[in-house]
């Protein structure tokens, strides 16, 4: 799949694209109560550019510039413009 086809909804996507700017790790509370670490990335490929949200230890071994693969993941609007996300099944890594 492609970025450009990406729509808020769609869910087990699958994808292979660059990580072209990373965020510094932040922590944030959770609706649940509990903390975690929150990474932001901005995935490219020939098509297009998404935002994706790396929970936890979700952004481990992830560097800016890596090209990654992405499975599992679901696209939900946030603040007004699709962001990717991955599932509890779903996975993310490096490829090259």
């Amino acid at each position: 799949m492609k970025i450009n086809e990406l729509r808020p909804g769609l869910n087990n996507v699958a994808l292979t694209a660059k990580i072209v700017e990373m965020s510094e790790p932040r922590q944030i509370n959770t609706k649940f109560g509990t903390t975690t670490t929150l990474t932001e990335a901005m995935l490219s490929d020939e098509s297009g550019r998404i935002k994706i949200a790396l929970w936890g230890q979700q952004s481990e071994g992830i560097e800016e510039g890596a090209t990654v693969e992405v499975k599992g993941g679901f696209v939900k609007e946030f603040k007004g413009e699709s962001q990717l996300g991955i599932g509890r099944g779903g996975s993310i890594k490096v490829i090259g």
